[in-house]
Parts: C-alpha cells; structure tokens; sequence
C-alpha cells in the first residue's frame, strides 16, 4: 500500500446526548481502564481533548447539556484535516484494548438506547491517532457540530493544529485566562 494512496474511511454521522458537563465520552466496547486520577500532563490532555486512561477519553463540547451533533471517521491511515469551517482542531494519541469503541454522551445513569456504537477499528486494538475538530460559535455557545477522526498512528505528542476561539483557549491554559 502507498502512502499516495486514498485512505479507507468509514464515516457515522449521529445525534448525542448530552445530559450534563459539557462531555462525550469515547470508550472501549466493555474494556477501558480509567486511571488513577486525573492527569494534567501534556501526554494526556489537548484542552478539549482528556485521555483518562486505555480506552476512554472524554471530548468537551459547547453544550452543557442537550443533544449535539457529531461526525466520527474511522480511517485505515491519516485522512487529512479539514481547516476549513472549523474554528479549533486538535490531536492526541489513544490506546484502543478491544478495536470497538462507543460513544456516549455524559449521563447520571447508563442508557443502552443513547450509545452510539463506531465503526471498527481498522487494525483491532492498538494506539491510534484522534483528531478532533469543532465548528460554530464557542463564544455564544451555539456549535454547528463536531468531527473526530481515528486512525491508527504510534504514540505522538498532542497538537493544536488550529485555534481561534476564546473558549478552547481558555480550556489550554485557565490560569492565564482572562474575559473579555
């Protein structure tokens, strides 16, 4: 296979169900190990992107609570990042231990009916690479929608590979935020 090659991509567009804190969760199908506690460091958490441990990650959104929609491709290697439309785009490695994954938005209780199952994992279990994209109006609250890529890639440092709203600057650094 050759790099110039078209990457195989299997897309799911989906509406999710937030019921509070601003949160969708990425999980292992029945197999995640969230660690000990939360970690700040720089191989763990993108601002609006939190590797909680093997298996979970937790994507912030906008919206405290409702129903968002959200773009999720999984792609047999890199299927590029779209900059145009998207105020802030970022990546972070992740470590897959079954090659299923789930999404889910934060909710007091399990709900079977509001998890929303992806599209295997092209190499099974293994790290992987997530880049995730957001559009609208952060500031206002008002977003017209998320993007998240998976792909399989070696463990890499996390990277803003685009940002312009106030509210995912402030999810970088809150200690050296200040309102506007």
């Amino acid at each position: 296979m050759s790099s110039d090659e078209t990457p195989v991509v299997h897309i799911k567009r989906m509406e999710v169900y937030v019921e509070d804190c601003s949160s969708i969760y990425l999980l292992d199908e029945g197999r995640y190990e969230a660690s000990a506690g939360p970690d700040d460091s720089l191989t763990h958490s993108i601002g609006l992107i939190e590797v909680e441990g093997k298996g979970i990650a937790c994507l912030n959104i906008a919206t405290q609570w409702g129903v968002v929609d959200f773009t999720v491709a999984v792609a047999d290697r890199d299927p590029g990042t779209h900059f145009d439309g998207y105020e802030d785009i970022v990546e972070i490695s992740f470590e897959s231990l079954s090659g299923e994954l789930l999404l889910v938005g934060w909710h007091t209780d399990w709900d079977e009916k509001k998890v929303h199952n992806i599209p295997p994992l092209p190499v099974g279990p293994g790290t992987y690479r997530l880049r995730y994209h957001t559009q609208g109006d952060a500031e206002s609250w008002s977003i017209d929608g998320y993007y998240l890529q998976i792909w399989p890639a070696p463990q890499h440092d996390p990277a803003v590979l685009k940002t312009t709203s106030y509210l995912f600057q402030y999810l970088l650094s809150p200690e050296a935020w200040e309102p506007q």
